[in-house]
């Protein structure tokens, strides 16, 4: 079983069932889907984020996040007919954006709060950096006045490259 959340035409949301993505799409060209609030039958994908539990040792992996004094890195994504052309267009130039600034900027791992500390109260040379902590631990960051933000998509530790 899949689920997709899916949008009407007049703009409810709601979320479908579906044996496979073949059978969504069999279902949606030969109308029998319908929106469960007003039964409108031009049902199309929403744009969702994918629900996949993490493996049991994943669960407490800490949140990829960077110093934001410079620009940011990763792989764009693949194109999806279910998006606006200009939204794909967009999230690819973020991915772009991403990975040059991750170029720039070094690895500290798990060492990141305490790394992001020490440059930003001059006790270490001033660099980029992206690493790893928790979101309570980048809370009490931006709290301090460290700069620091969010990765907007995910970044493979250099350790975990093949």
């Amino acid at each position: 079983m899949i689920a997709f959340d899916l949008n009407c035409s007049n703009g409810h949301r709601f979320e479908g069932w579906f044996a496979s993505s073949e059978d969504y799409s069999k279902q949606q060209s030969s109308g029998l889907l319908a929106c469960p609030v007003c039964d409108d039958i031009t049902v199309q994908k929403a744009l969702s984020v994918p629900h996949v539990p993490k493996k049991g040792n994943q669960r407490s992996v800490p949140v990829p996040i960077a110093d934001v004094a410079a620009p940011t890195a990763a792989a764009a994504p693949a194109k999806t007919d279910a998006l606006p052309p200009a939204v794909v267009e967009f999230v690819q130039k973020l991915a772009v954006a991403q990975t040059e600034m991750l170029k720039q900027s070094q690895w500290v791992g798990g060492q990141f709060a305490e790394t992001a500390r020490a440059i930003h109260y001059g006790e270490e040379a001033d660099r980029i950096i992206h690493g790893e902590t928790s979101a309570d631990e980048a809370k009490a960051l931006m709290e301090e006045g460290v700069q620091v933000a969010p990765l907007l998509f995910p970044v493979v530790p250099p350790s975990a490259k093949n």
